[in-house]
């Protein structure tokens, strides 16, 4: 669920590289006053792109504080909090937690549930704060795992279950820029699980585990991955479009670098290892 909505550091302006960065730090310190040292142990970059649409959309300020990070210790470190950061750091737990089950459930590692356990009171706050987002996410993982235990082979069907639920994580105030919110978040939700499910595609195939792509009828392996870039591509573009329709000037910048080029990153990386590997195997069975 998490690691795919990150920005392009290489095609960001120097200051809107650092804004972007003291929005992080301030859900780190967010996280570190609302749970301790394990909640900035769920840090992401995924729930600061929701802090900078938010704050862009709403043009909130932000409060400024110095602090001394024990990753960075030679140099004060600048966090930006305000009513959005409080709001996605809850979210973030939310979201961690269920991960982190989920992750038990699939593969039993005992560490997984012993962190989850920990987030147990920090979750049940946040259930009592916000009983809406927390009804969603349940209601999604119970869904998830019926399709995914059902086989479910329609691939619309299952990636717009992560879609209606980040809808109801990303629709903050529930105002007039709900509905515009739901469709961006939609599509965004929807991209994140079906690059998810490309990435882990052949480790899935080798597992026999559930995959979406995994009912398709290709006939080469370039029909799959035609197929599999059309459709990314395709969510993200009416992510994009729902994007422009919001009034943004604050850190539009940040949300455009992050929607068209940030969340590629992943689908670039892995087109690199599959050519690494598709070399490696081309030098050790060279032809005759």
């Amino acid at each position: 669920m998490f690691g795919y909505i990150n920005i392009n550091r290489n095609e960001l302006a120097e200051e809107s590289a650092k804004a972007y960065q003291a929005y992080y730090c301030g859900l780190c310190q967010k996280l570190k006053q609302n749970c301790g040292a394990k909640g900035q142990m769920l840090l992401n970059y995924d729930m600061t792109f929701l802090i900078v649409l938010l704050t862009g959309l709403y043009e909130l300020e932000h409060e400024e504080t110095e602090f001394t990070c024990p990753l960075h210790p030679t140099k004060k470190q600048r966090a930006w909090i305000n009513e959005a950061t409080e709001y996605a750091a809850d979210m973030n737990v939310l979201l961690a937690f269920h991960n982190l089950e989920d992750d038990w459930k699939d593969s039993k590692a005992y560490t997984k549930k012993a962190f989850a356990r920990a987030l147990l009171k920090d979750y049940e706050r946040i259930r009592a704060k916000r009983p809406r987002q927390v009804f969603a996410v349940e209601r999604y993982m119970k869904e998830l795992s019926a399709a995914e235990s059902a086989g479910e082979e329609n691939i619309d069907a299952v990636a717009g279950l992560t879609g209606t639920m980040t809808g109801e994580i990303f629709d903050w105030k529930e105002d007039e820029w709900s509905e515009e919110l739901r469709c961006l978040s939609f599509y965004l939700g929807k991209f994140v699980y079906l690059m998810d499910a490309y990435e882990d595609f052949r480790k899935d195939k080798k597992r026999q585990e559930y995959n979406p792509f995994s009912k398709m009828v290709c006939q080469k392996k370039t029909d799959f991955e035609t197929f599999a870039k059309l459709l990314l591509t395709s969510m993200m573009s009416e992510c994009a479009k729902s994007f422009e329709r919001l009034p943004i000037l604050l850190h539009a910048d940040i949300l455009r670098n992050v929607l068209y080029s940030g969340v590629w990153s992943k689908y670039e990386y892995i087109q690199l290892k599959k050519k690494k590997r598709s070399s490696l195997g081309k030098s050790a069975h060279p032809s005759r």
